[in-house]
């Protein structure tokens, strides 16, 4: 039986159309919004697992392994996801995607068993692959055309504080009324900010796509071809691995530190200004994107985070310098998220971004969700906190070899935002 035809995407048609003044609102409500689904959905879990695990009795493992696969969940649904937006645009899929953050939220709260908390997580990730970056990127890159990447770059810093915001909220409110309670709360929170702005704020039309200037003409983009092809493959594993070194070490560098002698406050706020990094590092991507070209940013950025896990591998103190390494982590660690919001785009254009980046995030979302327990696992058949960071560095320097493949033929060209 003969295959069917790979369905195909037009691509733009006049890259010019989209450099016209484009309305902010669709930014705002997203930047607010962003805030409050990663805050609700994703930050206020790790402040809620100690009372979470007292109450019901259930262990951390366990309970942690319900939002493991809630992450799972999402990788896989943002495929089809990524399909829709393509289509239609992000207000049914975000609004719908609220909406059921909403009733997991609150399943999650009512969970009488630990069956029903994992199924309600589950629910929960579906809702994450329409509600978190994936499709905000996708709205903000066709929305904004050509000039995508500074709205993508406010986006980024604006969601940053999602857990400046929700993990002290969620504390306060665990010390008046439980963790059903609290989710209870936070499910209200969802109901009252995330459905309105979605149904009102991306309610217009989708635009065209529109490829930035200097792209290769391409009358159309083929997804299946892409996704079979050698650079879309080699930037999936590289961006896997990056990854997944990136969340092992996150979620490593406060026992690391205390072994090399830092008290714990002073781990726990090498972990918090490691944030700052990031923050910083996402302010100078668009000049990174100016000045350099696709191959040299996305083999660079890669290599950066795998000398500074290298750097924390080797480096006995002391703990200020060991501090100092920790934030330009953080730095590579902001770069990296944008250039996973670009990657698509500057590759092979607009026209399928939502399909193709839905591909793409899934192997990515996989190895961020079972690297904290991949992480602990492997310091402790390595021996420690060391080994193990000697062994992400060399993965993370795999990642980076791979990125030097990732760019399509025509492709290594300086990015310049018009």
């Amino acid at each position: 039986m003969p295959e069917r035809p790979a369905r195909a995407i037009p691509a733009a048609a006049d890259p010019a159309a989209g450099a016209g003044r484009v309305s902010r609102v669709p930014l705002v409500a997203l930047c607010v919004t962003e805030i409050t689904s990663w805050g609700v959905l994703y930050y206020a879990f790790p402040v809620l697992v100690p009372a979470i695990t007292a109450d019901t009795g259930w262990s951390a493992p366990a309970a942690t392994a319900a939002f493991s696969a809630a992450l799972i969940v999402a990788a896989v649904a943002g495929i089809p996801v990524g399909r829709i937006l393509d289509r239609r645009g992000p207000h049914l899929p975000m609004t719908a995607g609220s909406v059921l953050a909403v009733a997991a939220t609150a399943g999650i709260a009512a969970a009488p068993t630990l069956a029903a908390f994992a199924a309600a997580w589950m629910l929960a990730g579906v809702a994450m692959s329409a509600v978190l970056y994936q499709p905000a990127f996708a709205a903000l890159t066709r929305y904004h055309g050509p000039r995508h990447l500074g709205p993508l770059t406010t986006l980024t810093l604006v969601a940053g504080l999602a857990s400046t915001v929700f993990a002290p909220l969620t504390h306060v409110l665990a010390d008046h009324l439980g963790w059903r309670g609290v989710y209870l709360v936070l499910a209200g929170v969802l109901a009252a900010v995330t459905v309105p702005l979605h149904a009102v704020a991306l309610r217009r039309p989708w635009p065209p796509p529109h490829e930035r200037p200097g792209a290769p003409p391409a009358p159309r983009t083929d997804v299946r071809r892409i996704v079979r092809g050698r650079p879309f493959a080699m930037l999936a594993a590289a961006l896997t691995l990056s990854a997944f070194t990136t969340y092992a070490v996150l979620m490593n560098l406060v026992p690391l530190l205390t072994e090399r002698g830092a008290s714990p406050a002073v781990a726990a706020w090498a972990l918090g200004l490691g944030g700052v990094g990031q923050v910083a590092g996402r302010l100078c991507y668009g000049a990174l994107a100016r000045r350099t070209g696709l191959r040299a940013r996305t083999a660079g950025v890669l290599g950066l985070s795998a000398a500074t896990t290298a750097a924390l591998a080797v480096l006995p103190g002391p703990v200020a310098l060991l501090i100092a390494v920790a934030v330009l982590a953080g730095t590579a660690r902001g770069v990296t998220t944008l250039l996973l919001a670009t990657a698509v785009s500057d590759r092979w254009g607009t026209a399928a971004y939502g399909s193709l980046s839905g591909v793409l995030a899934a192997p990515v979302t996989v190895a961020g969700a079972v690297a904290p327990w991949a992480g602990a696992a492997l310091a402790a058949v390595f021996g420690g906190q060391a080994a193990l960071f000697a062994v992400l560095a060399a993965v993370a320097a795999a990642a980076a070899l791979l990125a030097a493949g990732s760019v399509p033929a025509r492709g290594d060209v300086t990015a310049r935002d018009p």
